[in-house]
Order: C-alpha cells, then structure tokens, then sequence
C-alpha cells in the first residue's frame, strides 16, 4: 500500500485540515499519516481559536513517520508560524522528501487569518521551492504573485510569476472567479486548462485541502502530475456535487461519495 503524510492543522468540525486529508487518503486507498502543526476550534461557521503545535514536536513527528515508514508523498498545509516553515523544510530535505503538495493556507473561509504576516518570506523563499505541485486559490495568487487577478488571463500571468518562485507545476483554482470553475496548470513552459461545471452549492468546506490531498495520493500512486491534477479535480467535483449539509454554515464535502455509491448508501445522505 502506498502512503501519504499531511502536514497540517487540525480541524474539529473535520471538514478540512487533517481530517480531510485522512479521508481523501483513505478514500484513494492511500494510507495515511499524520503532523500536526496546530489545533483550531472551528466549525462550520467560524474558526473561534487556534493552538499552534511547537516546533520541536513538528520537526519530531514528521523524523518519526520517516525514520520508520517509507512516505510515497507529502501534503502540507497550514503552517501559519514562520519558525514552523523553517523547520518543516529542513525535516523534509533532511528526509529527501518527494512528491510534495504544498496548499498555501493563508485565510479561512470565515476570514481567520492563517498565516502570520512574518511567515510570507519564509514561505516564499523555503517551501514553494520543495513544492511539486502548488495549488493556491485566487486570493492567495494574488499575494504570492502580488498581483490583482480578474479573469484567465491573469490567472495565467500569477501562475508564472509564482512557478518562478520555484515550485516545479502552479495549480492555480479558479473558483473565486464569478462563473468559473476553471483551474489553470503551468510547469514553466506550457498552460494546461482544467475545466467542470459549477455546482451551486454553498457546502465548499474544505475543497482546497481535499484537492491538494487527492493530487498528493495520486503521485504517491506513482501518477504523473498532469494525470494526477486531472484525477484529483474530478474527485473533488463529485465530493462537491455531493456535499453534506452538516451544521449552520459552510457544510463539508463527501470524500466518500464514491465508496458509499458503490455500497448502495449515497442516497440516504
């Protein structure tokens, strides 16, 4: 069995973070392992507190997993401090890390801030360069690129600017973009457009972790990165189109959506 390391917070309501990570892992028939970088109370509404993990236990879960389990891929998500970074880069290169997926989490959906302003250069200028694949929505595009994006076009133009910060491929979602659903990848020379229809739905909780969680099982599974992108996308797009309507706010998607077709219980849900 192929297995997969997210490096990330941890959510409550377990609609994103590790949580959904596991799950879109297991759903992949991936295994999957776990560092927690820091424990926030959320729901469906607000994140209301965050705990951050300390370093040293960062740095000590991550040497854990690998001096005893060979890691096929690395998801890394929220990592809001800036020593955090720094030692996570560090673990990984001393660790010959591949197949990283980096989910560059800056804001919630509830408008949490995520990452603290002095951790930016850290992420700049120490994981972008280890990212396989780098998968920011448009806001964060923005910031990274230091750009305003209001169409594909500009898409485009952040998606090269951000890949010259040194990750191999920029999955760049267009989801924040009105009537689009259009994603764009570019590995330095060429635009690929990744297309789905919009489902209107308000249950979205969690999508960026779940994609970059897909992509990671995917090229642990030994697929190339345009396939395992591709895949991913319409992984998500069925979890979206079949969300869950959990709590007040922005429910969840189903990362079991296909498992429980399969068993004759997605109807019930």
């Amino acid at each position: 069995m192929k297995k997969a390391l997210t490096i990330a917070g941890s959510d409550s309501s377990g609609g994103a973070g590790i949580q959904a990570d596991l799950k879109t892992f297991a759903a992949h028939g991936v295994f999957g392992m776990s560092a927690i970088t820091a424990i926030t109370a959320q729901n469906t509404q607000a994140v209301l507190a965050v705990a951050e993990i300390p370093v040293e236990i960062v740095g000590r879960q991550i040497d854990a997993i690998f001096e005893d389990i060979e890691v096929d891929a690395v998801k890394i998500g929220m990592v809001s401090r800036q020593t955090t970074i720094i030692r996570i880069c560090d673990r990984l290169r001393h660790h010959a890390a591949r197949n990283i997926v980096v989910d560059p989490v800056m804001v919630s959906k509830s408008g949490w801030n995520l990452l603290q302003p002095d951790a930016l250069a850290a992420l700049r200028s120490e994981l972008l360069p280890l990212a396989t694949v780098l998968t920011p929505n448009i806001p964060e595009a923005e910031i990274l690129a230091g750009m305003p994006i209001h169409d594909l076009d500009g898409m485009a133009e952040a998606a090269a600017r951000i890949q010259g910060l040194g990750p191999a491929y920029v999955l760049l979602k267009g989801g924040h973009l009105p009537d689009n659903a259009t994603d764009i990848l570019y590995d330095g020379k060429e635009i690929h457009a990744l297309r789905a229809a919009r489902i209107d739905t308000k249950n979205t909780h969690g999508t960026g972790c779940t994609l970059s969680a897909a992509i990671a099982a995917n090229l642990a599974k030994g697929m190339e990165v345009k396939t395992a992108v591709a895949e991913a996308k319409e992984y998500l797009t069925g979890a979206i189109a079949h969300a869950l309507a959990i709590g007040k706010g922005v429910g969840p998607t189903h990362h079991f959506y296909d498992l429980y077709r399969k068993a004759g219980w997605l109807d019930q849900f």
